[in-house]
C-alpha cells in the first residue's frame, strides 16, 4: 500500500481512492436519456426482479395479506359508522352495541395480524433472495480467482457483499408488496365509496394519482443520489480497511495523524451525501402529505357543507352513517400511497446497489444455477493425471509473462519437484494447477479441461498449500479440522503427529486446544506450515500441490516431514516446489524453471527440453 496520505480535499470526488483521479462527471452524473444508460438500467431491473421467483410463495403471501387486510378495513369502517349513526342519530343505548363494537375490535386485531404476517413473509422472501445473491457473488469471486481479488480492495469487496446486498432487502421486503397495495387498494376503496357518495369518490380518484406522479419526479433525483451514496460508501469501506490494515506501517513512517485526518474528511463527505439522500426523502414525503391532506380536507369540507345545507349534490338524503363511512375511508385511500412513498426509496437504493455490484464484480452473476455447475469426471483413484499445453500466464495484459508456453505432463501417482530461482514461476504454476488463476483451457486434469471441473469435485480432488497458510481464530485442533469438520480427536491427533505439529504443541499449555488469533500470533511460519500439512492428512486428495513446505524448518524436522509426506503421497500425484536439492532428489521427476520456461527435467534433460520447451 502507499504510505502517502491521499489528498482528499484536492480530488474531484471526496471519497476517491488514493492515486486515482475521477472525472467530475463520475461524481455528478445523473440518469439521462442516453440509450446505454437506459439499457443498463433495464438489465439491472431484470436481474433484480428475476430473483423474485426464488421466493415466489413468500412474496405472494406478502402481497396478498395486505389486500385481505384492506377488505377487513372496509367492513370495520362500515360497522363503526353504523354504530355511531345508531347511537347519535337514533339514540340507541351504547350497551346494546357491544357486539358490533366487539366485531370492530376483532377486525382491527385481524388487520394488525394480517399486516404483521405480511411483513414477516416479505422479510423471509428478502432473506432467501439475499442468501442466493451472496452465494452467487461468492461463486463469481471463486471463478475470477485470487489474481483478480488481489487487484481489488478487500474492504470494497467485503462491503459489497454485506452492505450492497443488504440494500437490496427493502426492494423485496417492502417495495414490491407496497407497490401492489398502492396499485389496488386506492382504486378499490374509491370504487367502494361510489355507491355511498360519488362526489367523495371522485375527489379521491382525482387527487390520489397526483401522488405517484410527483413521487416519480422526486424519485429520479433520489435514485441518482442513492447511486452516488452507495459508491461513496463502498469507497470509504475500502479506504478505511486499507488504512486499518497498514496502521503499523503508517505509524512507523509518521503518517498516522495525516491518515486519521484523511479518514475524518472522507467520513464527513459521506455524511453530507447521506444528508442529501435524506433531504430528497423528506421532500417526497412532504409532497405526499400535502396532496393527501388536500384530498382528505376536500372530502371533509364537502360533507361539512352538505350537512350545513350549503351544498346539495346528492339525489338522496345524506345520513350520518354514510358521511362517517366516507370520512373514515378517505385517509385510508392515501395510506397505501403513503406506505409506497416511504418504501419507494428502497427501490432507488436497490437499483444503485445492483449498479455498484455490476461495476465491482465486472458483471452480475447469472441466475441460471446450471451454469455454475461443472463436470464431475470419472477419476483415477491412484492419482491424478496432469497435462499442460501452451500455458501462458501474465499478471497484466501488457506485462512480461510469468509463464510462457509451458508444456508438461505428470502421470498418475508421479512425484515431481519444481526447482528454480525465486521468481521463476514455480508458485504461479502451482496456483494455475489448483485453478487459483484463470488460464483458459491450457491445463487438463484427468483428461478434462481444468476450467470445466465442478468446484466441489475439484477441491476434493486437489489439495494446495501455499507458502503462507491462513490460520483461523480458534484452537490448533480447529484449524486442522478445517477441511474435515467432523474429524474425530484421534484422527486430528494422528494428522498432527504426521505433520510434526505435536512436537511444538506438547509444550503449549493446552496442547492442540491452544487458541490462536486471526493473525496467527503465537506460532511461527514453520509451525503454521505444519498445521496446514496436518489439514492435508485428514483429506484424501489425488493431486497434492505444495509450495516450499519445509522452508522454515530445521534439517531434522524437515526430513521427518518429508518422510511422512512421501508415505502419505504414495499412489497420489505430488507436485512440490522447493529450493532443497536433497528433497528434489527423493522425487521421481525434477522440473527446473527459469524465466517462466521449463529448461530441464530430471536425468533426461535433453529429452525434457525436446518435450517441454
Amino acid at each position: 500500500m502507499s504510505h502517502a496520505a491521499p489528498r482528499i480535499a484536492t480530488l474531484p470526488g471526496p471519497l476517491a481512492p488514493a492515486g486515482r483521479r475521477l472525472a467530475p462527471a463520475a461524481e455528478t452524473r445523473v440518469p439521462t436519456a442516453d440509450s446505454g444508460e437506459r439499457v443498463r438500467a433495464r438489465v439491472h431491473m431484470r436481474w433484480l426482479s428475476g430473483h423474485a421467483r426464488l421466493a415466489r410463495r413468500a412474496l405472494l403471501w406478502a402481497t396478498a395479506l395486505p389486500l385481505v387486510a384492506g377488505v377487513a378495513l372496509v367492513v370495520q369502517a362500515w360497522l363503526l359508522a353504523a354504530v355511531i349513526d345508531r347511537v347519535v342519530t337514533h339514540g340507541a343505548p351504547l350497551a346494546d352495541e357491544w357486539r358490533s363494537v366487539g366485531t370492530v375490535a376483532a377486525l382491527w386485531a385481524l388487520r394488525t395480524g394480517l399486516n404483521w404476517a405480511g411483513e414477516r413473509a416479505g422479510t423471509r422472501a428478502a432473506e432467501t433472495i439475499k442468501y442466493d445473491i451472496r452465494t452467487s457473488l461468492f461463486a463469481r469471486l471463486a471463478a475470477l480467482g485470487p489474481g483478480w481479488t488481489r487487484a481489488r480492495r478487500s474492504g470494497e469487496l467485503a462491503g459489497a457483499l454485506v452492505d450492497q446486498v443488504d440494500a437490496i432487502e427493502g426492494y423485496f421486503a417492502r417495495y414490491l408488496p407496497s407497490m401492489i397495495a398502492a396499485t389496488v387498494l386506492p382504486i378499490a376503496f374509491s370504487v367502494v365509496l361510489m355507491p355511498a357518495d360519488i362526489v367523495a369518490a371522485l375527489v379521491l380518484l382525482v387527487t390520489a394519482p397526483l401522488i405517484p406522479v410527483f413521487m416519480a419526479l422526486v424519485g429520479w433525483g433520489a435514485e441518482a443520489a442513492s447511486r452516488r451514496h452507495q459508491r461513496a460508501m463502498s469507497r470509504l469501506t475500502g479506504f478505511f480497511a486499507d488504512r486499518l490494515r497498514g496502521a503499523a506501517t503508517l505509524k512507523l513512517f509518521g503518517r498516522a495523524q495525516a491518515e486519521s485526518q484523511a479518514v475524518a474528511a472522507a467520513s464527513h463527505a459521506l455524511r453530507e451525501r447521506t444528508m442529501t439522500v435524506l433531504r430528497i426523502a423528506f421532500l417526497s414525503s412532504a409532497v405526499l402529505e400535502f396532496f393527501a391532506a388536500l384530498g382528505v380536507a376536500g372530502v371533509a369540507t364537502y360533507f361539512g357543507l352538505s350537512y350545513l345545507g350549503f351544498l346539495d349534490l346528492r339525489s338522496t338524503p345524506l345520513t350520518l352513517s354514510i358521511g362517517m363511512f366516507c370520512l373514515f375511508m378517505a385517509p385510508e385511500v392515501y395510506a397505501p400511497l403513503r406506505q409506497f412513498a416511504a418504501n419507494y426509496h428502497d427501490r432507488a437504493a436497490a437499483r444503485a446497489a445492483v449498479a455498484q455490484l455490476d461495476v465491482m464484480f465486472e458483471g452480475l452473476p447469472t441466475q441460471d444455477r446450471a451454469q455454475h455447475e461443472g463436470v464431475r469426471p470419472a477419476v483415477n483413484a491412484r492419482g491424478a493425471a496432469v497435462l499442460v499445453e501452451g500455458l501462458r500466464v501474465s499478471h497484466a495484459p501488457d506485462a512480461t509473462p510469468v509463464l510462457c508456453d509451458v508444456a508438461w505432463s505428470v502421470a498418475p501417482g508421479e512425484h515431481v519437484a519444481l526447482m528454480g530461482a525465486s521468481g521463476a514461476g514455480k508458485s504461479t504454476l502451482l496456483e494455475v494447477l489448483a485453478r487459483l488463476r484463470t488460464d483458459g483451457d491450457s491445463v487438463r486434469l484427468d483428461d478434462v479441461a481444468l476450467s470445466k471441473w465442478d468446484e466441489g469435485a475439484l477441491r476434493s480432488r486437489v489439495a494446495w498449500i501455499g507458502q503462507k497458510p491462513f490460520l483461523l481464530a480458534g484452537s490448533i485442533a480447529d484449524n486442522i479440522r478445517v477441511g474435515v469438520p467432523d474429524a474425530s480427536d484421534d484422527q486430528v491427533r494422528h494428522a498432527a503427529d504426521m505433520a510434526c505439529v505435536t512436537d511444538f504443541a506438547r509444550h503449549l499449555p493446552d496442547g492442540l486446544n491452544t487458541l490462536l488469533d486471526a493473525r496467527s500470533r503465537g506460532v511461527s511460519g514453520g509451525q503454521a506450515q505444519r498445521i496446514a500439512l496436518a489439514r492435508l492428512y485428514l483429506r484424501d486428495p489425488a493431486l497434492i500441490l505444495l509450495d516450499e513446505p519445509t522452508a522454515h524448518l530445521d534439517a531434522q524436522t524437515a526430513a521427518r516431514v518429508i518422510d511422512n509426506l512421501l508415505q502419505f503421497a504414495e499412489h497420489r500425484t505430488l507436485v512440490l516446489a522447493t529450493h532443497d536439492a536433497a528433497i528434489a532428489a527423493r522425487m521421481q521427476q525434477t522440473v527446473t524453471l527459469a524465466a517462466g520456461r521449463i529448461v530441464a527435467c530430471g536425468a533426461a534433460a535433453a529429452e525434457c527440453g525436446k518435450r517441454h520447451v
